[in-house]
């Protein structure tokens, strides 16, 4: 009689923490909430009769939904395979594995949850979303085929942002000339081609007074990187992510990862059992490798454009994309969507070519790029650069004779790549005769049209906005400004969109 009055008392004791951690995870304490559940699974083994099986297979059900709240998505996926062990085809179950999987990216194993989670079920409505979610990114992932067209028509409304899915195109790591690490294209592509489409590890936004200065911008630093730490604490997966980025410091073997390291389908093979990275070298890979930006496309895609008295900041890392080196004379670009960031050729790339970003204007001549390169801590050695120390020309302290640049390019036999990187170098001049009906009559048959200005430049140093600015409205310049245009935003909208946007 004792000892079911002792079984009565502690299934009592279970009920009553079983509505606690209830009550826990409706209100999003999540933390708490896991650590009843612990209490629970604990006490469900402790008396492992029968009637405790479906108690134990919740509490690991549930515990794995605030586990996955929490963004510990490791723990969270070992729960719910604990509780389907118990009953294979508990529904609620497969759907928060489908979910965390999801999360994941991991898009072939999330559908596998859903469809036997609707074999459990049929009649849940969630379902049939959820796997044609599933089949849409997990044919993007393996294509890259994103259409963004819908979104542009509507003006970037923040409410339409496509979804996006993570996509590693024909790229891999390796040594660059730099003796660091870079990312190459395996294969040779053309412009607007779609490289890499990845989300952001972390990222932290804000909407700051102009004039808040830098205590704001440091708060901003700050929250971030605690953020960040707190994120790497609590995923192994993460942590061994970050654990490929430099930190900055030149190393003198440095290590070479695989690019199936980076492809969501690899994120069982991860080693989540490497210590977690120390505060002062989580803070040197940030401050190598996050992205920051200040109003822009970020802020135009998010729906939150700058007003007269506010603007717009934001500051995220993305993995892949932190390999990608600076050059004078870049070949990829990248759109922020969201939380996303799509990486595309900006003129065509060779097979076996390193994949270069702009950190500051490349349309700036040699002194002033040097000086930026001084404020990135760096002294650039592209083949842009060394070419321009070379060729030194004598009409290099007068930005406007661009007459005089284009009669010394001539005597001297420059090919199409040298005469595009010098106009690059000289570009506000260039501009400013294009812009001017004044300016284009006076040096008319002295330097060429616009449109082959333009194009050579873009061939050149890669594709920017301003060339659109000199095109000119004739007929005979729309294939070219379409084809500028998808340099800039990349085969990731169709044409009437791409023109709509030009």
């Amino acid at each position: 009689m004792g000892a079911v009055r002792e079984e009565e008392a502690e299934e009592e004791r279970i009920q009553n923490l079983r509505s606690k951690a209830t009550e826990l995870l409706l209100r999003e304490e999540f933390e708490a909430a896991a650590k009843l559940y612990a209490e629970i699974i604990s006490l469900c083994r402790t008396n492992s009769g029968g009637k405790l099986r479906k108690v134990l297979c919740l509490a690991h059900s549930n515990r794995a939904e605030a586990l996955a709240r929490s963004s510990r998505f490791a723990q969270a996926l070992i729960d719910c395979d604990e509780a389907l062990k118990i009953e294979c085809s508990h529904s609620k179950t497969l759907i928060r594995k489908g979910k965390i999987l999801l999360n994941l990216n991991r898009y072939a194993s999330a559908a596998d949850c859903f469809r036997r989670a609707k074999k459990a079920d049929s009649s849940d409505p969630s379902l049939d979303p959820l796997l044609e979610r599933c089949r849409k990114l997990e044919s993007l992932s393996k294509s890259g085929a994103v259409d963004v067209s819908g979104w542009v028509a509507a003006g970037f409304d923040a409410k339409r942002i496509p979804e996006l899915g993570e996509y590693v195109g024909p790229v891999e790591v390796k040594l660059s000339d730099a003796s660091n690490r870079g990312l190459f294209s395996t294969k040779a592509v053309d412009s607007g081609t779609v490289l890499v489409i990845t989300k952001a590890v972390a990222v932290d936004r804000v909407i700051m007074p102009r004039d808040s200065g830098e205590g704001s911008q440091l708060v901003l630093w700050k929250n971030f990187v605690d953020g960040v730490e707190e994120s790497v604490h609590k995923c192994g997966e993460l942590n061994a992510l970050l654990s490929t980025l430099s930190t900055g410091e030149r190393e003198s073997i440095p290590q070479v990862p695989k690019i199936d390291f980076f492809k969501p389908e690899a994120a069982a093979d991860r080693l989540l059992d490497k210590p977690p990275l120390q505060r002062s070298e989580l803070v040197s890979i940030l401050d190598t490798n996050s992205m920051l930006e200040e109003d822009g496309n970020s802020a135009k895609v998010l729906g939150r454009n700058s007003s007269s008295d506010h603007h717009y900041r934001s500051v995220g890392l993305w993995i892949l994309p932190s390999f990608i080196n600076h050059s004078c004379r870049p070949n990829v670009r990248r759109t922020h969507i969201g939380d996303h960031v799509i990486v595309h050729a900006s003129r065509d790339v060779a097979a076996g070519e390193e994949l270069t970003f702009a950190y500051f204007d490349v349309l700036a001549p040699p002194s002033r790029r040097r000086e930026m390169a001084a404020d990135w801590g760096f002294e650039c050695r592209c083949g842009r650069c060394r070419f321009e120390e070379e060729e030194v020309f004598e009409m290099m302290g007068d930005s406007a004779a661009v007459d005089r640049l284009e009669e010394t390019m001539a005597r001297r036999g420059l090919n199409a790549k040298e005469k595009g990187m010098l106009r690059a170098s000289f570009w506000e001049a260039y501009e400013g005769v294009f812009t001017s009906e004044e300016r284009k009559k006076k040096w008319r048959g002295k330097i060429p049209a616009a449109e082959t200005v333009a194009e050579s430049v873009a061939e050149a140093v890669g594709c920017d906005e301003r060339m659109l600015r000199v095109l000119s409205s004739d007929s005979n310049g729309v294939e070219r400004r379409l084809k500028i245009g998808r340099g800039i935003y990349g085969k990731i909208m169709k044409k009437s969109a791409l023109n709509t946007l030009i």
